[in-house]
């Protein structure tokens, strides 16, 4: 009796790339997502953070 060959294990998730250098900028974009406002929680309060059309940033409690 001849065996079928088995089937070839599923591929790892992409790995997780971490800068050495823990302060590089985190470009707004990665936040925003094509959002122009997104919530932001922060040790138990919340946080706004909005795009404006001058391409500005303002974060509000």
């Amino acid at each position: 009796m001849i065996t079928p060959p088995a089937a070839p294990p599923p591929a790892p998730p992409p790995a997780v790339v971490r800068r050495a250098d823990a302060t590089a900028p985190l470009p707004s974009e990665a936040l925003l997502q094509g959002r122009k406002t997104i919530e932001i929680s922060h040790n138990g309060a919340v946080y706004r953070l909005q795009a404006t059309r001058q391409g500005k940033l303002i974060l509000t409690k």
